[in-house]
């Protein structure tokens, strides 16, 4: 046979293939759907049911609301045709809008700021006079299940923090925990000291006439003269002035970005102020990144257009944003669901007082366990450790097997395994040794065991080694 030799060709005539990836479905495109609530067709309600559904499960919602939602308890918005710009103007003869009394430039010249507290009294007169509306209370309600992640409120009524789920705090913190509510402009409900910036109640009748009134607080500072007497000012925020929440509102938004809000709803506001455009359009578009995210807009108008909110929106309401609230149908936040108030309460009640009484009063509790044996009248007395054991036949034949119960189900039982005896000791057996041709044959064969090996020991050199170094090794 000739020796031959194989050679092995490999090819590498390309890269190698590319590493499997899981293929995610592409995701559908956003788009935007408009409802009117007065004349909806089965594609609306379809939509509509998207809304509903989301202000009753999803579990971060924000909302940034405006002063449309506080019209129908009697409080006119800013922008409508029979709002306070509008109506300010007739009222109070100016040459402007109405929306000159909101700027800080009011303060300059006596004939505005005596127009400016007119117009605060009245409006605090308006807000303690209100209610909250339907859309206030399924925010509270919301807010009490813990779904309402924030917010933001351009409204001065102070309608909304009037209730305790969405209350707020005045001034706003710069760092965390945040309330529920963020007010965006202020509130009637104080009033500050443009010295010391000391807050208090607001108190509407000191607000009469061109002088502001002053606060009698001094300041003084290291023994120094004092800064003089402050003047009181509703704490609210008016155009082209600093709002004194600016920093803290900003890392509000920035907190409440990076948790990623699962549902944003605007509502009553046309968006008009810069910063709550910056908001919303940050929130919106945060959110539909989000597969299950959703953004509505609620209005009677319709949503604001410009490039900045062209891709915000996935529904679009037109209407009131109470007939939402009635159709969410969410329970009131103030009335739990815990059955009628008859069955429970104890107070009015002479007999369940006089029985809780009874109960508070008890020092033992008497317990009547039931005999565990009845004897007959003939039978005779039983001793008291019998009567404290029961009889189970089942443990008295563990007891003659002698196995041990155990708390939980037990094997059967069954009879013990017989002892094993040791065997008597036999003498070994010697093979037969045979000689001749034949071959020995033998019962058992005893296997010799293998010689130890032990290892050499070293010997002192002879005396007749002629080296002197010579060592043997045996």
């Amino acid at each position: 046979m000739s020796d031959s030799s194989a050679e092995i060709h490999v090819q590498t005539d390309g890269a190698p293939p590319p590493k499997r990836r899981r293929v995610t479905a592409p995701s559908k495109p956003r788009t935007t759907a408009h409802i009117d609530l007065e004349n909806r067709c089965e594609e609306d309600d379809e939509n509509l049911d998207r809304l509903l559904s989301a202000l009753r499960k999803k579990k971060k919602i924000v909302v940034i609301a405006g002063a449309g939602i506080s019209v129908s308890a009697g409080i006119p918005d800013f922008r409508s045709s029979t709002g306070l710009f509008a109506t300010l103007r007739g009222q109070h003869k100016l040459k402007t809008s109405g929306k000159h009394l909101f700027d800080a430039s009011v303060y300059k010249h006596d004939s505005s700021t005596e127009s400016f507290h007119t117009m605060v009294r009245e409006l605090a007169e308006m807000t303690s006079q209100a209610k909250p509306t339907a859309f206030h209370h399924m925010l509270a309600s919301v807010a009490a299940e813990g779904r309402l992640m924030r917010m933001y409120s351009q409204n001065i009524d102070t309608l909304d923090t009037q209730m305790p789920p969405l209350a707020t705090t005045v001034p706003l913190n710069t760092k965390g925990p945040w309330p529920t509510t963020i007010q965006l402009h202020g509130g009637l409900e104080k009033m500050v000291c443009t010295k010391c910036g000391h807050l208090e109640p607001f108190n509407a009748s000191l607000f009469n006439g061109p002088e502001p009134p002053a606060d009698q607080v001094r300041t003084a500072f290291a023994g120094k003269r004092s800064h003089g007497i402050g003047r009181l000012r509703p704490r609210i925020v008016l155009y082209n002035e600093y709002n004194p929440d600016e920093d803290a509102i900003g890392n509000v938004s920035k907190a409440d970005l990076r948790r990623v809000p699962d549902a944003v709803v605007v509502v009553g506001t046309s968006l008009k102020i810069p910063g709550v455009r910056r908001i919303v359009k940050e929130m919106c578009q945060l959110t539909r990144s989000r597969r299950d995210g959703i953004t509505a807009w609620i209005n009677l108008n319709s949503e604001p257009q410009g490039a900045e909110f062209k891709d915000c929106w996935d529904l679009v309401v037109r209407g009131k944003c109470d007939d939402i609230a009635e159709l969410v149908n969410l329970p009131p936040w103030d009335q739990q669901d815990i059955g009628d108030r008859e069955s429970y309460m104890v107070t009015g009640n002479k007999q369940k007082e006089s029985q809780r009484a009874a109960s508070l009063s008890r020092n033992r509790i008497d317990v009547l366990l039931p005999s565990t044996r009845v004897r007959s009248p003939g039978e005779d007395s039983v001793s008291s450790q019998e009567l404290r054991t029961p009889t189970n036949p089942k443990r008295k034949l563990l007891e003659e097997e002698g196995c041990m119960p155990t708390p939980s189900a037990s094997p059967r039982a069954r009879s013990p395994l017989p002892t094993a005896q040791p065997a008597a000791k036999s003498k070994p057996k010697q093979s037969t040794l045979t000689f001749g041709a034949s071959k020995p044959t033998t019962t058992q064969t005893t296997k010799q065991k293998p010689a130890k090996h032990r290892p050499q020991k070293r010997r002192p050199p002879s005396q007749s080694s002629t080296h002197p170094h010579f060592l043997q090794i045996l």
